[in-house]
């Protein structure tokens, strides 16, 4: 079988997967719990200075649902963690020595002054912490005080601490960085320059997660109060790879190891991250919506893709995605797909003809010979991949490649540019192993 065993800046687990830094690695007996589960590592929920900070005693999440009521979002409004500091270091160290064999790597805030910084991390080193993660991403409650959001929007603040982390502490720093940032990499090159070990991203994004329409205040509410939240889950995947793969194939970073971190549910999701270029997958919602054990699916889902496709372990396809994100204007625009309608399979339900019809380019059409049947007209599909998209039926549209040299119906030339010689065409399977 595939080895799935990591190695992420040294520190050694017998699978990629690490409960993030969250409610599930707040104390001990969850901790445990996750690794008798199979995690594994674990990111133990943040800690900060005494006195610890008071969480809401009322609703502290919310969810976004699906017609099926599966969870799509979660937005979160609590705080660190709200037990003393002496407790957790305590509860870190007895876990470290029972699993040895687990990664087990501390999330740090404290406020933005260098005593801070010099009075916990060496309190965090004698649990024998493998690492340290700093998180610049909390966007509610911290950031406020200073914390959180407040310095990873702030390059030169992320830049300035993790340069004393790096002067008071042996242990690893990986770096937390915020999504609520037009410009990822300028974070991410910030905490390189301070001699950051790693970046993990994305921590949740700011959000509101709507209104009780019958009461007309915010959801979820304390004393008919609410205030904005940190929103994951599967929702805000694309988002996190998007800016996973910024920081991959961005010169100024390339080389700097990443924990992928964003709606991971499952094996198909962490490969993904791995693809573009993660040593770790850090995972939370999903073992709030499932339980730990889920990590078993995870990494036997992972392993037999491994196999499947030949990858002994997870260097071996670690960031082989990242050279094809490119910028827009690097596309070829002389390919083009055309959809097609699998008639055998269609269950004439007409939705692909209804928003093609009201929405896109009017190019699927009913048939006039007084049955229901739908039909592609060429002339008029330009690829936008919309029926593909919303077909209940999987396998019934698909899209087909419009090959150099081939007339294209929707001008009636053939296709033609720099790759109209099929030979010279970077896809062909002879142009790429030459």
């Amino acid at each position: 079988m595939a080895d799935i065993r990591s190695n992420f800046l040294g520190i050694k687990s017998p699978n990629p997967f690490w409960l993030a830094s969250a409610p599930p690695t707040d104390k001990e007996v969850n901790v445990v719990r996750a690794f008798e589960a199979g995690w594994g590592g674990v990111v133990w929920k943040t800690l900060g200075e005494d006195p610890a900070v008071v969480n809401v005693n009322g609703p502290r999440y919310s969810t976004l649902l699906g017609p099926d009521r599966r969870v799509l979002g979660l937005n979160n409004i609590e705080l660190i963690s709200d037990r003393s500091l002496r407790t957790n270091l305590d509860e870190i160290a007895r876990v470290k020595r029972a699993w040895p064999d687990r990664a087990m790597v501390v999330s740090l805030m404290v406020p933005c002054n260098e005593e801070s910084w010099k009075h916990i991390l060496p309190l965090v080193e004698d649990t024998g912490a493998d690492g340290i993660e700093l998180n610049f991403g909390c966007p509610h409650g911290m950031s406020e005080r200073g914390m959180g959001a407040a310095v990873g929007q702030v390059p030169e603040y992320i830049q300035m601490v993790t340069a004393w982390c790096k002067h008071y502490s042996k242990l690893p720093v990986i770096v937390k960085l915020t999504p609520n940032i037009t410009d990822i990499r300028q974070p991410a090159r910030a905490a390189k320059a301070g001699g950051a070990d790693a970046v993990s991203l994305i921590n949740t994004i700011n959000s509101l997660m709507g209104v009780d329409l019958d009461r007309l205040v915010m959801n979820p509410s304390i004393d008919g109060w609410g205030s904005h939240g940190g929103y994951c889950g599967p929702a805000v995947k694309p988002i996190a790879q998007n800016m996973v793969a910024e920081i991959a194939r961005d010169l100024q970073t390339a080389g700097l190891p990443i924990s992928g971190i964003g709606g991971v549910t499952t094996w198909r999701d962490a490969a993904e991250y791995i693809a573009l270029g993660c040593g770790t997958v850090q995972v939370c919602t999903a073992a709030m919506v499932y339980g730990f054990k889920i990590v078993q699916d995870l990494c036997s889902g992972l392993s037999n893709y491994m196999d499947e496709k030949g990858y002994a372990n997870i260097d071996a396809m670690r960031g082989l995605a990242v050279p094809t994100v490119k910028n827009w204007n690097q596309l070829n625009l002389n390919y083009a797909e055309k959809a097609v309608i699998k008639q055998e399979s269609c269950i004439q339900c007409g939705r692909c003809h209804i928003v093609c019809e009201d929405t896109s380019h009017q190019a699927i059409f009913a048939s006039k010979d007084g049955q229901r049947h739908f039909e592609v007209n060429e002339a008029e599909c330009v690829g936008c991949n919309l029926c593909v998209s919303i077909c209940p039926v999987p396998d019934t549209l698909t899209m087909r490649r419009v090959m150099p040299g081939e007339v294209d119906a929707r001008t009636g030339h053939r296709v033609s540019g720099e790759y109209a010689n099929w030979t010279t065409h970077p896809n062909n399977p002879a142009c790429v192993s030459a």
